[in-house]
C-alpha cells in the first residue's frame, strides 16, 4: 500500500513505480523532445506521438488513438457514458484518473511535495510544472515585471494582473474578477454553498485552500516559524500577523479617528466605539 494516498498494489514493482508520482521524479526522457515521463511505459506510450503511430481507431468515428485506453475513453464521448462518479458531489466522470483529481477538491488532499521547497500539490502535472521554477526552466517571462513562469497559459494568467482585465462578473452584485474559478469561488458567499468537508470533524468550507488550512488543527503541525522569536504557526496569514508585534507595522487604519492596529480583527473590534460614524477602514501597505 502507499503510504501517500493509500492505493493498494498486489506487486511491490508496481508500488515502486506508483510512488515516484509522489516524488515528482520522472527519470525517462524522450529522445525525441526531451519530454520526461515516470515510467518507461509511458515514455514509449509518448514516442508514438513522434512516429506518428495510431494503431487504436474509434469505431464510431474512425478517429486513430496510439493506445487502447485513450480510445475507449474517446469513444465514451459517443455513448455519453460516465462510468467514474464522486461518492461526495455524484459528479460523474468518462476517465477513471480525473476522478482521484476531482475527489481532492473535497478533501483538500495535497499528496505530490516538491522536494526542494515542500511546497504540496494536488496533482502530479502541477508538481512537474512547479519544479521548473527551481530547475531554471522558465521560458515564459512577463514584459512588465520579469516574473518567469513555468508555461505560457500561467504566464497569460498572470498578465491580466497587470492589464486590470476583470471579465468576469458575479450575476448577483457588482463585483467583477480576473479568472473564472475565483468567480465561482465568490458565487458560495452569496449561495453559502460549502462543498469542502473535513472528515475528521465533518466542518464544512467553500474553499478547498480553507480546508486545506484547518486540517492542521487536526494534524498538529505548524510549519511557519518566526526568524525573530521561533514561534510557530500554522499557516501563513497567522505568521504574518504575528510578525507586524516585532516590526510595530499596523496597516489597518481607522478612517473616523485615524487609530492603527496590526491586524483586521482589531480594527473591526475597534470601530465598535465609532456607531454610526464608520465611512470605511482604510488598509494601507499590506506586505
Amino acid at each position: 500500500m502507499c503510504f501517500f494516498c493509500g492505493k493498494a498494489f498486489g506487486q511491490n514493482s508496481k508500488l515502486c513505480e506508483h510512488k515516484k508520482i509522489h516524488s515528482g521524479r520522472r527519470p525517462h526522457r524522450c529522445s525525441v523532445c526531451n519530454k520526461d515521463f515516470i515510467s518507461a511505459s509511458k515514455m514509449k506510450r509518448h514516442e508514438g506521438i513522434h512516429t506518428g503511430e495510431k494503431p487504436y481507431k474509434c469505431s464510431v468515428c474512425s478517429k486513430d488513438f496510439t493506445t487502447s485506453s485513450s480510445m475507449k475513453s474517446h469513444e465514451r464521448i459517443h455513448t455519453g457514458e460516465k462510468p467514474y462518479k464522486c461518492p461526495v458531489c455524484s459528479k460523474e466522470f468518462t476517465d477513471s484518473k480525473h476522478l482521484p483529481r476531482h475527489q481532492r477538491t473535497h478533501t483538500g488532499e495535497k499528496p505530490y511535495k516538491c522536494s526542494v521547497c515542500r511546497k504540496d500539490f494536488t496533482d502530479s502535472s502541477y508538481l512537474h510544472q512547479h519544479q521548473k521554477l527551481h530547475t531554471g526552466e522558465n521560458p515564459n517571462k512577463c514584459s512588465v515585471c520579469n516574473k518567469n513562469f513555468a508555461n505560457s497559459s500561467y504566464l497569460h494568467r498572470h498578465q491580466k494582473i497587470h492589464t486590470g482585465e476583470k471579465p468576469f462578473k458575479c450575476s448577483v452584485c457588482p463585483k467583477a474578477f480576473t479568472f473564472s474559478e475565483v468567480l465561482k469561488n465568490h458565487q458560495r458567499i452569496h449561495t453559502g454553498e460549502k462543498p469542502y468537508k473535513c472528515l475528521v470533524c465533518n466542518k464544512n468550507f467553500g474553499h478547498s485552500s480553507y480546508l486545506y488550512e484547518h486540517k492542521k488543527v487536526h494534524s498538529g503541525r505548524r510549519p511557519y516559524k518566526c526568524s525573530v522569536c521561533s514561534k510557530d504557526f500554522q499557516n501563513s496569514s497567522a505568521i504574518k500577523t504575528h510578525n507586524r508585534i516585532h516590526t510595530g507595522e499596523k496597516p489597518y487604519k481607522c478612517s473616523v479617528c485615524g487609530n492603527a492596529y496590526a491586524c483586521s480583527s482589531s480594527l473591526y473590534k475597534h470601530q465598535k466605539v465609532h456607531p454610526g460614524e464608520v465611512r470605511g477602514a482604510s488598509q494601507i501597505n499590506v506586505l
